[in-house]
């Protein structure tokens, strides 16, 4: 073997050694930390999420208490708590008699009248009506409040019987009185002629005023 050859194949070892020391080296360096590849939450992030869903949203809502019911005010007056008298003080003209139709409130609560009453003449407490009842005027209808003693008074026109000469002539007891919006009356004995013709028209009333 050759001098060249010789110094050719130490130069080799020699550089093989060398990459060897650099390769193990590089090999005993400290392995850097993995990152993770999804992003850290950022608090707005955190506060954009929705509650879960066992979690109470916020304070319950409060259920309104129920309004207390208004008192109620005073009934209708009834036949039952009422009497009947008339004040024929009015006067009359051209045949007819005007007098006052007055309810009294003989109760021990107010009540109040509304209205018209149903007037007819009858041949008794318990009998018929004999003949029209009585037609209604133009009085404007008011509420009024009667305490306990107190009156309403209603304007009752009597036409009598004697200026209708085809007028059935019957003689009558008094009046049958139902108080507005009852089905109950009161009997006022006044005794009257009456026409029983029906199409004969006797009685007129006005709405019920504060005496």
């Amino acid at each position: 073997m050759t001098a060249q050859r010789i110094n050719n194949r130490l130069a080799f070892t020699t550089a093989a050694a060398v990459a060897a020391l650099f390769l193990a080296g590089c090999g005993t360096g400290t392995p850097q930390s993995q990152t993770s590849s999804t992003p850290a939450a950022s608090p707005a992030d955190s506060a954009s999420q929705p509650a879960a869903s066992g979690a109470a949203a916020g304070p319950a809502a409060s259920t309104p208490a129920s309004a207390a019911p208004a008192p109620a005010g005073p009934a209708l007056c009834k036949a039952a708590g009422l009497t009947a008298t008339t004040d024929s003080t009015g006067g009359g003209a051209a045949g007819s008699v005007y007098m006052q139709l007055l309810l009294t409130n003989t109760g021990s609560e107010p009540c109040f009248l509304s209205g018209f009453a149903g007037v007819s003449l009858t041949a008794g407490a318990d009998g018929a009506p004999i003949g029209a009842a009585a037609a209604r005027d133009t009085t404007p209808a008011t509420e009024v409040l009667l305490e306990p003693g107190q009156a309403g008074a209603a304007t009752l026109r009597y036409t009598q019987a004697a200026n209708y000469p085809d007028c059935s002539l019957t003689p009558a007891a008094g009046f049958r009185i139902y108080p507005p919006e009852d089905t109950a009356s009161l009997f006022l004995a006044q005794p009257r002629d009456a026409c029983a013709n029906a199409g004969i028209n006797l009685l007129t009333i006005g709405a019920f005023q504060a005496q």
